[in-house]
């Protein structure tokens, strides 16, 4: 097996007994760290100390992660024009931050007839939002509820962004 040091520096190639002799002796353990290799490579180290980085670097991993949440908007079919304006504008901040949208169209009474209008209000919606969400999925009817879920667009790439003509040359400064 190949060994290597606590400070990273290489031994060599030494026979598992000398190994296990050598890591007694500085009072560490003989940690495999690639068994695939041939030789397999193994290291002197401190045990707990290996876990302690590897749980410290998965935290780090886990706090830097960006987790979606999923927002709910519910209308009612009859909505007024501002009240549309108001909940589409807070729909799109939603989005903007990278949540889904669950949308909730919510029918009263009788208004279960008339699941064209409600089918109209979440499809204007969809279509004032278009530029920062995409429905995911259909509009679904589940019993005196309307839904649909929104999800923010990916934003454009980098490599998208307008540069400067290559026809048009820069005349260097007199």
């Amino acid at each position: 097996m190949r060994l290597i040091s606590e400070d990273g520096a290489q031994i060599g190639v030494v026979p598992i007994e000398q190994a296990l002799k050598m890591a007694e002796e500085a009072g560490l353990d003989l940690v495999e760290v690639a068994e695939t290799a041939k030789p397999p490579v193994c290291r002197i180290m401190d045990f707990n100390k290996l876990q302690y980085e590897k749980k410290r670097k998965a935290k780090e991993s886990k706090k830097k992660a960006k987790q979606i949440q999923i927002k709910e908007v519910k209308f009612r079919p009859t909505i007024d024009p501002h009240d549309f304006a108001t909940k589409a504008k807070k729909v799109r901040e939603f989005l903007e931050e990278g949540n889904k949208v669950k949308l909730t169209l919510m029918f009263r009474g009788r208004q279960i007839v008339h699941a064209n209008l409600g089918e109209k209000v979440l499809k204007d919606l969809v279509a004032a939002v278009s530029d920062v969400g995409i429905l995911e999925g259909n509009l679904q009817l589940m019993g005196r509820f309307m839904g649909a879920t929104l999800v923010a667009k990916a934003p454009p790439a980098a490599a998208s962004k307008p540069s400067a003509p290559a026809d048009q040359k820069t005349k260097p400064e007199k």
